[in-house]
């Protein structure tokens, strides 16, 4: 099926989570913040939530500096 992570296009089996998404990525351990259609998921929900087709996905990671 396919989805758009940080607007990419992206093909992916059925049933696939955020967590098992991003650790297929290897970013898994710097993702901090998901949003799915433009609604955040809770990082504890990470590994219950299942992607649908056509899902748009940001992952985002917080960079410190100054």
């Amino acid at each position: 099926m396919q989805i758009t992570i940080n607007g990419e296009n992206k093909e992916i089996k059925k049933n696939t989570t955020i967590k098992e998404l991003l650790d297929s990525l290897g970013v898994l351990d710097k993702t901090m913040a998901v949003a799915v259609n433009m609604k955040i998921v809770k990082k504890d929900d990470w590994d219950k939530f299942i992607l649908n087709e056509g899902d748009k996905i940001e992952a985002l990671n917080f960079v410190g500096g100054g």
